[in-house]
């Protein structure tokens, strides 16, 4: 039996939704992993290596703020997204990523140029391969999505911890658990992001502030896997 055109053309119409949801997730995503780069840039083109080594150790303190600022931002876009129109979250996040290549730029004084970029290569190849996992996966990642929470504080504490210690093994430790959590954070939360698409009106004001958190929580995926990447794969300037 055919089926009735009014129920092909509600499952073509969902299925296109479905398509520009997660279209704009990985647009948004982009768009913010594009301005961190920019900015994470910016000084060293404009300054000698130099000069802004003594520009941060000038302002560490504003530096230090910045940090707090936007560990602020992202808990106050997640509280805040419902109760704002869509544009502004998504300027928010566009400014958050701006404020992290700011906060991020003194890698550059760290690693060499050249294993920032390669790492970035294997990051982004790693994390669209295992984005594709989450998509195309049948298992059921959301019964993984408690224990990944509980790894990620733990992870936290023994970064905080690590800070007093000063262990470099401890370090690689860290690092090489942090790479294989934020993996695993990568496929659930594109998971979670496929299943949310089949469920919600991407040109909605609710849908638009679900595809901004949806590139924010990814985006956060991509920066902490490459950090954790760069750690255990750069190479000391």
């Amino acid at each position: 039996m055919e089926p009735l055109p009014v129920m092909q053309d509600s499952y073509t119409g969902a299925q296109e939704h479905s398509r520009t949801f997660i279209l704009k997730v990985y647009l948004w995503m982009t768009a913010g992993l594009f301005i961190t780069a920019c900015v994470s840039a910016a000084p060293f083109i404009l300054l000698s290596e130099t000069q802004f080594y003594n520009l941060i150790s000038e302002y560490i303190f504003v530096f230090y703020g910045l940090l707090i600022f936007e560990f602020l931002i992202v808990f106050g876009l997640s509280y805040a997204i419902n109760k704002i129109p869509a544009i502004l979250g998504l300027l928010v996040f566009l400014f958050y990523s701006m404020l992290n290549g700011i906060t991020l730029s003194p890698i550059f004084l760290m690693y060499t140029g050249t294993s920032i970029f390669a790492t970035f290569l294997i990051c982004a190849m790693m994390f669209g391969g295992t984005s594709i996992l989450g998509f195309i996966t049948k298992m059921d990642l959301t019964k993984f999505g408690a224990y990944l929470t509980m790894a990620l504080i733990g992870l936290i504490v023994a970064m905080v911890v690590n800070i007093f210690l000063n262990s470099s093994i401890m370090s690689w430790i860290i690092s090489l658990i942090g790479v294989f959590l934020f993996v695993g954070l990568t496929a659930y939360d594109t998971q979670k992001i496929k299943n949310m698409s089949g469920s919600i009106d991407s040109s909605s004001e609710d849908g638009k502030k679900a595809s901004i958190m949806g590139a924010l929580t990814l985006y956060l995926d991509f920066i902490n896997l490459f950090l954790f990447l760069l750690r255990l794969l750069g190479r000391r300037s």
